[in-house]
């Protein structure tokens, strides 16, 4: 099977990456991280909240930026265009949810993504959430359910966290059916929804993996010592070089899953790319030493949002659950 990118997929990857560099590069990244340190300043609680009751993570979506998504179609793209969508398919989708990892673009993008059509305005701005990552039934973890236009699952009771990711504000979900959580795990993450939503979860961190290799690079090519630049070094050339040895392979995973949406080919990519994402950016601050811990340093920030993303559906439990289970259908 030939997954090679056509001429229109290659210039539809360009177009987004055109778009989020304009509208979203990294002075934008650096001032919505500004903007959510000065909210948050007033000193965080275990509850999430601040001294007054406040949000203490002090994350707060760009309203215009995410119409300029929808008038573009990033939330369309898989719809007819006899409804109104670009009438493109799952693979297309998987090369704009990439290139907003590579970004590290902020909001609950494919949740709104899979509600346009369903949700009147997802595709042109509204802001959607879903409970669906855990449910009450099993706990879990919602995204951005301060800043939701509609919300679709039970929130009730969800209660706020201090996020790791700086702009990635989060609740979590209460227990209240008595069984502790992660049960019944991988029949919920089956369904459609789950499914597509573990694929574009591993696009994002595919794409985030791929631009932590290439700040890894650069930074190794110009960053200097004992008069010579440090990927000169043997042990900093093993670094990035694992670090694409693990992207490809997630790739060519992601691009096959987006193409044969099978369950456990979404299982496998959904893996490979979770690991491309933390472990590139671990091996990234490596390259970086000391100053990749930094707040002026992007690479912690690809790291804490990979973390966040391993926690959404389809995580690594769901898929070794599914990969066994279908290494085992294989074997009866």
């Amino acid at each position: 099977m030939d997954f090679r990118l056509t001429d229109d997929q290659r210039a539809l990857r360009q177009g987004v990456r055109d778009l989020l560099a304009g509208r979203f590069g990294r002075d934008a990244l650096r001032a919505a991280l500004d903007r959510a340190d000065r909210k948050g300043a007033g000193g965080g609680r275990a509850d999430g909240k601040d001294a007054t009751g406040g949000r203490a993570d002090g994350c707060v979506l760009d309203r215009g930026l995410w119409r300029e998504l929808g008038a573009a179609g990033f939330f369309a793209l898989r719809l007819p265009e006899a409804g109104g969508g670009v009438g493109l398919g799952l693979p297309e989708a998987v090369l704009a949810f990439e290139e907003a990892g590579r970004v590290l673009l902020p909001g609950p993008l494919i949740a709104t993504h899979l509600a346009a059509g369903a949700v009147p305005g997802a595709a042109t701005g509204e802001v959607v959430v879903t409970s669906a990552d855990g449910g009450p039934a099993d706990g879990g973890l919602v995204e951005w359910l301060d800043e939701a236009d509609v919300v679709l699952g039970d929130a009730g009771g969800a209660e706020p966290l201090v996020p790791v990711d700086p702009l990635t504000p989060l609740h979590r979900l209460p227990v209240t059916s008595g069984r502790p959580p992660g049960n019944g795990a991988l029949r919920a993450a089956r369904t459609p929804d789950r499914l597509l939503a573990s694929l574009l979860t591993a696009a994002e961190q595919l794409g985030s993996a791929a631009r932590t290799c290439e700040i890894a690079v650069q930074h190794a090519r110009t960053r200097e010592q004992f008069g010579r630049p440090i990927g000169a070094f043997q042990a900093v050339q093993h670094l990035c070089a694992d670090m694409l040895a693990r992207v490809e392979p997630a790739r060519a995973a992601v691009y096959a899953a987006s193409v044969t949406a099978d369950p456990a080919d979404i299982a496998a990519a959904r893996l490979l790319a979770d690991e491309a994402a933390v472990r590139g950016a671990r091996d990234c601050l490596q390259v970086h030493g000391g100053m990749g811990f930094t707040w002026e340093s992007d690479v912690h920030l690809h790291l804490k949002r990979a973390w966040v993303r391993t926690q959404r559906a389809g995580g690594a439990t769901q898929s070794e659950e599914e990969l066994a289970d279908d290494l085992v259908a294989g074997t009866a």
